[in-house]
């Protein structure tokens, strides 16, 4: 068992309604809610706000949260890994962005775009899709593990029994 790695991400929007992702730049280049790590002693509303200022520029306000993520990776870890990935409970908040413009430059390694949440992009990673889903929902309060735990399998009902006969 992995320790358990404490992140934040948001649904930021803007005046318009668009939501804020995050391409990230490895691999599959998918699509992300921006985000990060919480430092030891901050809390996740303080850590979001830090790290959506500096993976994005904009400053937020935070309206609720929309939900904690938990990903959890059983199993084989990925070619090239050393081991499993971490145990990650992601708090993802609302929130949106505050001013006209970024108050400075991004200083995150993905690349921003904006997007009409009726056109997202096509390759999202679960967790955002998940997330985003849940806020344009206006879900609050929400709680899920990526992936789902296995659904068991319905009981198994006795055959029928058919009576007896005696000769």
């Amino acid at each position: 068992m992995s320790a358990l790695t404490w992140a934040v991400a948001a649904v930021v929007t803007d005046g318009a309604g668009r939501v804020l992702l995050c391409r990230q730049g490895r691999g599959e280049r998918r699509h992300a809610l921006p985000g990060g790590r919480l430092r030891p002693g901050e809390g996740p509303v303080r850590a979001v706000r830090r790290d959506i200022r500096a993976e994005t520029g904009w400053d937020i306000e935070v309206v609720d949260l929309v939900g904690l993520y938990h990903l959890a990776e059983p199993g084989t870890p990925p070619a090239g890994r050393g081991g499993l990935l971490p145990d990650v409970l992601v708090h993802v908040f609302r929130a949106r962005t505050v001013g006209s413009a970024p108050a400075h430059a991004p200083t995150g390694g993905c690349r921003l775009s904006w997007h009409d949440p009726e056109a997202l992009p096509e390759v999202l990673t679960p967790t955002t899709r998940a997330a985003l889903t849940d806020a344009l929902a206006n879900r609050s309060g929400v709680v899920r593990d990526f992936p789902p735990p296995p659904v068991p399998p319905p009981p198994r009902s006795a055959p029928p029994t058919t009576p007896a006969t005696h000769a």
